[in-house]
Formats: C-alpha cells, structure tokens, sequence
C-alpha cells in the first residue's frame, strides 16, 4: 500500500515560500527606516563676512544661529548609491525682525541636489543641505 505523501509536500513547500517572502519584506523594511535620520547637517554662508559654518541640527529641535531660528522636522536619503539625494523639512525664522512675529523666512523642503527648487532667500544668510544621518 502507497501513502499519498503530495498534500505533506504541499504544505512544506508552501510554508517555506511563506517564510521566505517574510524575510525579503521584513529586510525591505529594515531598509527603508535606514533612510530617515535623526539628525540634519546644513551649511550656512553669512554673505557680508564670506564666512561658511556647518551647522548640526537634531531632528525636531529648534537651533539658533546668529540671527536664524532654524528648526529640522525631518531628513531622508535616496535610496540610489549612484546618484545620492538629500531632502529635508526646514524651518527658519528671522530673529531681527523688528515686529518679532512668527513668521518664516523658510518653511519647506530643501533638496541637495538642487537648491533652487526652493530656494532660501534672505540678505544676508544662504542655506544649503548637506548630510543626514
């Protein structure tokens, strides 16, 4: 007498297919939180002294930088090696207003790779992206 063995067979294979697609998706979310960091480099050109300064922002606190509140909500790199970008959500606040209103001098994304899509504009400071880690 021959045993049907098929429906064992079946089973095994399946649970093994099942386990390895867990692994391939629980290693593609490892990934993709590796991209977001908690920290943001900018560099920060004072225009009038030609004086460059990198500044160190730790995600969702607000720094203070002469006459600049800048704030990171939030960095993130590409995914791509062979063409790195960069982008940020970048608060900055002008501290020499003479009203001393709450407005932004900068509320947007900043992206490394171009720097004119929204662009920071202001007299006397430029800002540019330059790591997150």
């Amino acid at each position: 007498m021959k045993k049907n063995i098929k429906p064992g067979k079946i089973k095994f294979y399946l649970f093994l297919s099942t386990l390895f697609f867990a692994l391939i998706f629980s290693l593609n979310l490892n990934s993709a939180s590796n991209l977001e960091g908690d920290f943001t480099e900018i560099n920060v050109l004072d225009k009038i002294s030609s004086k460059k300064t990198l500044v160190k922002l730790k995600n969702g606190e607000e720094t203070r930088h002469k006459d600049l509140s800048i704030k990171s909500m939030k960095c993130k790199n590409s995914e791509f090696d062979d063409d790195p970008e960069i982008i940020a959500y970048v608060q900055v606040k002008d501290l020499t207003s003479k009203n001393k209103n709450d407005v932004f001098v900068f509320n947007g994304w900043m992206f490394s790779s171009s720097p004119s899509i929204a662009p920071f504009d202001h007299p006397v400071y430029d800002i540019w992206l330059v790591k997150c880690y």
